[in-house]
C-alpha cells in the first residue's frame, strides 16, 4: 500500500543518514503503545526487519504491551506480521500485576552470554516464576485471548459509533484490546485537541468511575488497555461515560 512504502521510504532515509553502515539491532511494538496505539501498514514490519538484517543487526520485538493474547488474533503481536525477531521482550502481562518481565533469544544468542557476566539481583526468583506459569494457566482455561478478540472488537465497534457521532473524536484503531482514540479539533484539520480540553474529558472519565490511558505525540490519544477479563456489560458502561464525557465537553465549548 501507499503507506506502507512511504514508511520504509523513510527507514531506508534514516539508516542512509542517520547510522552506520554495520548497526546493532532495531527495536518495535508490533502496535506502538504509548505513541498511541498505531498500527503500521501492512508488510511494513517484514520489510523494515529485512533492512535491518542486511546491516547485520538483530530484530527486537518489544511485546510487553502487546503480548500474552491482548490483541486477540494471535498470542504475540509480531505473529500478525508474518516476522520472526531474534529477541522479544516481554513484561507487565507475563505477571498480571507481579512485577516480572523476561527476555526470549535465539540459542546463538543466548549462548554468547556465557562469555560474559550477567547479574541480577532479582533475576530466576522462583516466586516469580510459578506467578508467570500461573497468569499461562489463566490465559488458557478462561480462554483470555479469544476473550480480547472478540470484547475487543466489540469495544471498537462501539466507539467507532462516538467516532461518527463527534467531529472531535477524529480516529479509532487498534486490535483485540489494544485501542486508541485520537482527539481532534475537528476531523478536517485533525489538528491534535489542544491539552487542557482532553485533561477536562480525562477527569471527568474519572470521576464517572472509568480510567484512561494518554498517548500520542501530543497527549492527544486515549489509550484504553483494560484487563483481559473485561466483560461487554464493562465495555457498555465505559462506553456511555466516555459518550457522557464527550456530551459535557460539547455543551462546554458551546
Amino acid at each position: 500500500c501507499c503507506a506502507k512504502d512511504q514508511y520504509i521510504e523513510q527507514f531506508k532515509d534514516t539508516l542512509n543518514t542517520s547510522v552506520p553502515k554495520s548497526i546493532a539491532g532495531f527495536i518495535a511494538e508490533p502496535i506502538q503503545g504509548v505513541n498511541g496505539a498505531v498500527q503500521y501498514p501492512r508488510s511494513f514490519l517484514k520489510e523494515a526487519y529485512q533492512l535491518v538484517r542486511e546491516r547485520g543487526g538483530v530484530c527486537i520485538s518489544d511485546e510487553v504491551q502487546t503480548g500474552f493474547g491482548r490483541t486477540g488474533s494471535h498470542f504475540w503481536g509480531f505473529q500478525t506480521h508474518d516476522i520472526v525477531p531474534d529477541i522479544v521482550t516481554l513484561a507487565k502481562g507475563i505477571g498480571n500485576g507481579f512485577p516480572m518481565a523476561a527476555v526470549v533469544t535465539t540459542k546463538e544468542i543466548a549462548s554468547s552470554l556465557a562469555q560474559n557476566l550477567h547479574f541480577n539481583t532479582f533475576g530466576g526468583s522462583p516466586l516469580a516464576c510459578v506467578v508467570g506459569a500461573a497468569v499461562l494457566d489463566a490465559i488458557e482455561e478462561d480462554s483470555l485471548q479469544k476473550n480480547s478478540e472478540d470484547v475487543g472488537t466489540y469495544m471498537l465497534l462501539e466507539l467507532a459509533k462516538l467516532r461518527d457521532e463527534f467531529e472531535i473524536v477524529g480516529d479509532v484503531r487498534g486490535k483485540g484490546l489494544m485501542i486508541g482514540v485520537e482527539m481532534v479539533t475537528d476531523k478536517d484539520s485533525r489538528q491534535p485537541l489542544p491539552a487542557e480540553e482532553i485533561n477536562l474529558i480525562w477527569e471527568d472519565c474519572k470521576d464517572m468511575g472509568v480510567l484512561i490511558g494518554r498517548g500520542g505525540l501530543y497527549s492527544q490519544t486515549f489509550r484504553i488497555k483494560p484487563p483481559m477479563c473485561i466483560t461487554k456489560k464493562d465495555v457498555d458502561f465505559a462506553v456511555e461515560v466516555f459518550h457522557s464525557a464527550l456530551q459535557r465537553h460539547m455543551e462546554r465549548a458551546a
